[in-house]
């Protein structure tokens, strides 16, 4: 007996059994400990309604890392800006002017009177224009080279009147010294205009000086300078007054308009300008306006400009992220189901 247990340990045996009662026990499920009163242990588990707070601090963190990356937004403005001219307004000083054929709020003025305030608003218009003053009638002569200071111009305005000069109607000499003046601001190096004109307003015919209309109007042409050319007063006979010794008026008299339309409108074509008959007040208003409409320069320059948009992410990220975590620990929640 003895030497079957030498020859058959017991322990051999207890290892053979060992692996079926594991088998046998992997079979039943695995022993569950009972405790009594364990449901008193258990409390409920809360959790969000909703995945809302989940996507919320989502995106918050989102528009984060894209602030981060410090976005901008290019923007373009459209900017209008003028250029000036250079321009010469040539005026008729001639004796002629002094005809009353014009009235304003029922009052009569004569020509000179009629074109001053209309002259001056012209100026007041363009304050980006180097403008001078010609005056002719039987010569012609520089009032104002041309100039930007405005004020002083106009004070030269003022001065216009009839008398400054012999009598007559030079209007080639009063084109030819608008021309020359122009011609010294082209040389001059110091200063870079894109163009120049002239206005020239006249109420007569060519009687004196030594340049004809048309020859001053080639000129002009070859010089690529345009010329604007109105015509003042009215068809027929106007009234003129009479002066005593002391220069009062005493009474008027009848003259007759020679107004030479033809040769102002030779000096407009030529020249690729425009010819205004000004026969009121509103007509003279209306050819200053339609001139400074056409000759003004205008040109758009773009400008780019970058917003940042940082500022903006980051508030909405922070507000993102605030939504959330409020929304997370809000009393909306609900139990955990076992």
């Amino acid at each position: 007996m003895n030497d079957v247990a030498l020859q058959y340990p017991w322990w051999l045996l207890a290892l053979l059994i060992l692996p079926l009662v594991s088998w046998l026990r992997w079979r039943r499920g695995l022993p569950a400990l009972i405790v009594p009163f364990a449901a008193a242990w258990w409390r409920p588990v809360l959790v969000p309604a909703t995945r809302l707070p989940a996507i919320l601090m989502g995106g918050g963190l989102v528009l984060l890392v894209v602030a981060l990356a410090r976005p901008q937004k290019m923007e373009i403005s459209t900017e209008v800006r003028q250029e000036g001219y250079d321009l010469m307004l040539a005026i008729d000083l001639s004796g002629s002017m002094l005809a009353e054929d014009f009235e304003q709020g029922g009052v009569r003025l004569n020509r000179l009177q009629a074109i001053k305030p209309v002259i001056q608003a012209f100026i007041n218009t363009r304050p980006n224009d180097r403008i001078g003053l010609a005056v002719f009638a039987g010569r012609a002569y520089t009032l104002a080279p041309l100039t930007a200071d405005h004020a002083w111009l106009a004070r030269q305005t003022e001065r216009l009147k009839i008398g400054l000069m012999e009598d007559g109607t030079a209007i080639g000499d009063g084109l030819g010294v608008a021309l020359t003046r122009l011609e010294q601001s082209k040389n001059d190096k110091t200063t870079k205009r894109p163009s120049a004109f002239i206005v020239l307003l006249t109420d007569g015919s060519n009687n004196r000086g030594v340049l004809k209309p048309a020859q001053a109007a080639e000129i002009a042409k070859t010089r690529g300078i345009t010329v604007y050319t109105i015509g003042a007063g009215k068809a027929g006979s106007a009234p003129y007054p009479i002066f005593d010794e002391a220069g009062k008026i005493t009474g008027y008299r009848r003259i007759l308009a020679d107004l030479d339309e033809d040769a102002l409108r030779d000096i407009a074509k030529t020249t690729g300008g425009a010819y205004f008959r000004a026969d009121n007040t509103d007509t003279i208003a209306a050819a200053f306006k339609a001139i400074d409409g056409a000759k003004k320069l205008r040109f758009e320059s773009k400008t780019k400009r970058a917003r940042e948009l940082f500022p903006w992410l980051v508030s909405g990220s922070l507000g993102l992220l605030l939504a959330g975590g409020l929304l997370a620990y809000t009393p909306w929640r609900r139990e955990a189901l076992t």
